[in-house]
């Protein structure tokens, strides 16, 4: 795919949804990170389900680590890998209060060392939370930018270094939403919906499902 390709599909993919952002409900830097750590293998309504009910209640490194990790998993039970997830979430609220005063740190070296914090998750914060032009591929931008040819490679670092390198610069701080909501709505993974696609005369993706 060529570059002026590429700034043709985020030009459109801009006029169709001017101001993307996540669905994950949140209200402080804190509250994006403990979603974005639940959300792994899960979908964003279910955490949005859990969170709506949690953050009300704890909303901080300490009100969450003050409730524990069998308080936690009363609001998380639903989740997938709740077990995993809660511990995961104690360890980082721990880690917050006593190495960066409480504050979500905004250097990937930081989110990296906190525990359930991978380059995915660091990612999404750095580009949501602290506006920086990072791209964060979960499975939906993996797919796509393969599927219609925007940046192939064989495992996720490969697609989002040539993401990162492709995506005009001007397109960058909100390619990751666009993306993730064009995969998650539009290019859908068993059956594409080619027909209702803003982008579909620029993919090239060769097996087309247009009804």
């Amino acid at each position: 795919m060529n570059k002026e390709k590429r700034k043709l599909i985020f030009q459109r993919l801009k006029q169709h949804n001017p101001e993307p952002t996540t669905e994950l409900n949140y209200t402080s830097p804190f509250e994006l990170l403990i979603a974005v750590m639940l959300s792994a293998q899960a979908t964003d309504v279910s955490v949005n389900k859990a969170t709506d009910k949690l953050f009300p209640k704890a909303n901080t490194p300490e009100a969450i680590l003050a409730l524990g990790e069998n308080g936690l998993k009363k609001y998380i039970k639903t989740i997938g890998l709740f077990n995993s997830k809660a511990a995961n979430v104690i360890k980082t609220c721990k880690m917050l209060i006593e190495q960066h005063a409480s504050q979500v740190p905004d250097s990937r070296e930081d989110l990296e060392a906190l525990p359930g914090v991978g380059r995915k998750t660091a990612n999404v914060m750095l580009n949501t939370a602290f506006g920086q032009p990072t791209m964060a591929v979960d499975t939906h931008i993996f797919r796509i930018s393969n599927r219609i040819g925007l940046a192939k490679g064989k495992n996720v670092r490969e697609v989002e270094d040539k993401l990162v390198k492709y995506i005009p610069s001007d397109y960058m701080q909100d390619a990751h939403h666009w993306l993730i909501l064009h995969g998650r709505y539009t290019c859908v993974a068993r059956k594409p919906r080619c027909g209702s696609c803003v982008i579909s005369d620029l993919c090239e993706y060769k097996n087309k499902n247009i009804d």
